[in-house]
């Protein structure tokens, strides 16, 4: 034949395939001797065979010699292969057996590819896992919610070989931004808007520019349970030739990545909350215990009166106040005061209350002026909606003339000595609630066995399962039949008379009792 020489050798390259096709170990080697083979069938200078071994892979194998401009040579299909021969004899043709141990050494290639492939792609899951494994527990380590914010987008830039990132945080019904990695992200999206759902579901986002600048986004969403938390977004992954897409594998392990940053957010949250309520516990704890200092330690010793005291918060801490205030060996003062609301502002009003009165005793006498004095004091500390209703009394245990004034509190009740009743009404408005009130002092006489009960209406409000209140008529029964009693005793008496009728349904207000009786004896 004349021209290059045909491929040396050919004749043969049968043994070499025979040999090669037993071992089985070198698919290449063996579509090389085939080749060898097919030349020396069509007495060619050179074979090359470009196969597709999936996906976007394909293979050269050539043999002999192959001019620069094969691609233009005819084209041979075979097997999901192309072949191409130079230099072959004018209408020559392989034999229908090389071209079928072709085919075979062809699928056999292919199956090998597919096989390297999937154990690649296993040993990747393996060391992804590793690394999500080894990332989830470097994030759920971290509680302090600004830290963790930092780490999660941290590690989701580089367990992604990104550029960019950011880490927005639900606001509202707002994304809102918290970190960011390589640059400036956009400050606030809408949760639900159309370009985000674009994003998430892979299409390309229309007017969205979360990472200004990238090329390549790829985001997913931060939840548990359906709850969103937020949006994890890393941008223009990094490859040798610069940055490049995101490949599905990357949305799985950013996703995988992003239930485990969800988890430990929650965690911070719930942690931080926890150590909100201990802190807000041990506040109101204390609050509660200079409250009950603000009480009457013990009762004092006043010529010619028993006397008692008790109070009940609904709360911790409570809006009742009383105090039992000596004037001198034979006098007291008597306060009751109920500050609307309950709990830590409530609590607050009580304490300026009680440090106000003291200091108004030591300068007034109990008359108009000093509760006109104080009702302006508390309303210029006390906001609109926060207002006390006060009785205030002076009791001499030598004579039994009580001067007393009311702001708007619940009329005392007096319980003779013979059971009669009497109640105290003496009209006034409330402390704080107008800077201008005005107020008037009455008097009347205490006989000797003579009982005085002094209340806030948690006692008379207190509610039943049924929602029946407990009343003025059943506190005014309990104080006839059991008023010749130690005043201790009665105080017991109407604290489980309450408690009984409640019958463990919650109250929602405070409960004071001060009793106040004429000795019998005069000393």
């Amino acid at each position: 034949m004349s021209g290059p020489t045909a491929v040396a050798g050919a004749l043969d390259s049968w043994p070499e395939v025979l040999r090669l096709a037993q071992r089985g170990d070198n698919q290449r080697a063996l579509l090389r001797a085939l080749l060898r083979q097919i030349a020396a069938e069509v007495g060619a200078t050179g074979v090359s065979l470009s196969l597709d071994v999936g996906g976007a892979d394909r293979r050269e194998v050539s043999v002999g010699t192959v001019p620069d401009d094969a691609a233009a040579a005819p084209v041979e299909e075979v097997a999901e292969g192309e072949l191409r021969f130079f230099g072959a004899r004018t209408g020559a043709r392989p034999s229908p057996a090389t071209l079928a141990n072709l085919a075979v050494s062809i699928h056999a290639l292919r199956l090998g590819e597919r096989l390297k492939r999937q154990s690649f792609e296993v040993a990747y899951r393996g060391v992804e896992l590793e690394a999500l494994y080894d990332v989830g527990l470097a994030i759920s380590r971290t509680i302090n919610p600004d830290d963790l914010a930092e780490e999660i987008l941290l590690r989701a830039v580089s367990l992604l070989d990104a550029r960019r990132g950011a880490l927005y945080l639900v606001d509202g019904s707002d994304l809102a931004l918290d970190s960011t990695f390589g640059g400036d992200a956009r400050q606030r999206v809408a949760t639900e808007a159309p370009e985000v759902a674009a994003l998430l579901e892979s299409r390309e986002p229309q007017g969205l520019e979360l990472l200004p600048g990238t090329e390549h986004l790829l985001a997913v969403p931060i939840e548990i349970e359906g709850r969103r938390h937020g949006l994890l977004v890393v941008g223009d992954k990094e490859s040798r030739r610069g940055v490049g897409p995101f490949v599905g594998a990357d949305r799985r392990t950013l996703a995988l990545f992003a239930n485990q940053a969800a988890i430990a957010l929650e965690n911070a949250y719930l942690h931080r909350q926890a150590l909100e309520k201990e802190r807000l516990e041990r506040e109101t704890e204390l609050a509660a215990d200079i409250q009950r200092r603000l009480l009457p330690e013990s009762v004092p010793q006043v010529d010619g009166l028993e006397i008692a005291g008790w109070n009940q918060p609904a709360r911790t801490v409570g809006g009742d106040y009383y105090g039992l205030l000596p004037r001198s060996e034979r006098k007291l003062v008597a306060v009751v005061g109920d500050v609307t609301g309950k709990g830590m502002p409530a609590a607050l009003l009580v304490s300026n209350l009680h440090s106000a009165l003291h200091l108004l005793l030591e300068q007034e006498w109990v008359g108009p002026v000093l509760l006109e004095r104080l009702n302006r004091h508390i309303h210029e500390l006390s906001t609109a909606n926060k207002f006390i209703t006060l009785f205030l009394a002076e009791i001499d245990g030598t004579d039994g003339r009580l001067r007393f004034l009311n702001a708007g509190h619940d009329f005392p009740i007096l319980v003779r000595a013979d059971g009669g009743t009497e109640r105290l009404a003496s009209a006034g408005m409330p402390i704080g609630l107008f800077a201008g009130a005005e107020y008037q002092v009455a008097e009347i006489e205490m006989a000797p066995g003579d009982l005085l009960c002094c209340y806030s209406d948690g006692i008379t409000e207190c509610e039943s399962p049924a929602e029946e209140e407990f009343g003025t008529d059943r506190l005014v029964d309990l104080l006839i039949q059991r008023r010749e009693q130690p005043l201790e005793r009665v105080v017991g008496a109407i604290g489980e008379a309450v408690l009984d009728f409640a019958a463990g349904a919650p109250q929602g207000d405070d409960q004071t009792v001060i009793l106040l009786r004429r000795s019998a004896e005069r000393s």
